[in-house]
């Protein structure tokens, strides 16, 4: 009778031990691979790549109030290049905006628009990453709506944005990068840090525009699960960076605007393709603008962000 009492309980026991011994286990191995070293730059695959992006600006009214967000959605193919003098072939496949509660409207100009890209690319000519400025000249949307400033430069500027988390994410040609960070936990201040990038585009917004980056840091943050891959966690932070706008609307008027900036975000990166696999911003934008013939500057607040996805497909 006790033996038959002691047995069932004997072998709970025994399970209880088990199962409690499967969490340590798994935490053990856990804890060896999190401890590992990596390689956070290995070749591009040649296959070719899909991204959706969205970007999202917002300007805060004086009282903090949002005034709603403007939306730009860009949609890119890469065929990658084996040989780097000719650089990889981009693909804008679409690109539309929707201004607040406007309705969403595509950029006929930029569909199926291509261009070479190679990261050694520099401003030299002050065309940043060697994007030629032509291409937004007079931009017009489906309706043959021509677009304002502001919003001609937002769609300038989500090209740059996105090639920017390639500057992050991939090996740096000198000083420190993310060639430096091998183990999770490992930070640098990146190369790009205190660099001061033209941001001059087109007749309207001058030569002499920049934009000032602060002490960039780049972090190893951990390890994440995007498209079924394994991914390295990159956490980017800008520090304090500022910028200058020389802009001439029209001939012999030329409104200044000074600001500061703090973006941030973090850059899933496959670890067996070295392609993208998600990447975000966030950035809070603080200007004060001088037009000529007004006695008072106009300050602005404006919040953005942003979200690049890797994705199968055009679909």
């Amino acid at each position: 009778m006790r033996s038959s009492i002691f047995k069932p309980l004997l072998t709970g026991l025994l399970l209880l031990s088990f199962v409690s011994c499967v969490p340590a286990q798994q935490i053990a191995n856990a804890k060896k691979v999190l401890q590992q070293e990596f390689n956070l730059v290995p070749q591009h695959s040649l296959k070719t790549q899909y991204f959706d992006m969205v970007s999202k600006l917002q300007v805060h009214a004086p009282d903090g109030k949002p005034r709603g967000w403007d939306v730009y959605h860009l949609r890119l193919r890469c065929v990658p290049s084996a040989d780097t003098s000719v650089g990889d072939e981009y693909t804008c496949l679409k690109f539309s905006v929707k201004l607040h509660d406007s309705a969403e409207v595509l950029i006929p100009a930029l569909t199926n628009w291509k261009y070479h890209f190679k990261p050694s690319a520099n401003s030299k000519d002050s065309q940043l990453f060697g994007i030629d400025h032509s291409k937004f000249e007079n931009l017009v949307d489906e309706n043959g709506k021509k677009l304002g400033l502001a919003s001609t430069y937002a769609v300038y500027n989500a090209f740059i944005d996105f090639h920017s988390m390639g500057v992050f994410a991939n090996k740096t040609p000198a000083g420190k990068g993310a060639q430096d960070l091998r183990y999770i936990g490992d930070t640098v201040i990146h190369n790009s840090s205190f660099s001061k990038p033209p941001v001059n585009l087109g007749n309207q917004i001058a030569a002499g525009s920049y934009f000032q980056n602060g002490e960039i840091t780049l972090a190893f943050k951990g390890l994440g699960l995007i498209n079924k891959k394994a991914c390295a966690i990159l956490g980017y932070d800008s520090g304090e960076s500022s910028f200058y706008m020389l802009m001439k609307p029209m001939p012999n008027m030329e409104i200044t605007t000074k600001g500061s900036s703090h973006y941030w975000g973090d850059i899933y990166k496959d670890l067996v393709s070295g392609w993208i696999q998600k990447a975000t911003l966030k950035e809070m934008v603080v200007s004060q603008t001088t037009i000529p013939g007004m006695a008072n500057k106009t300050n602005s607040v404006v919040e953005r962000s942003i979200l690049i996805r890797n994705v199968e497909g055009d679909d």
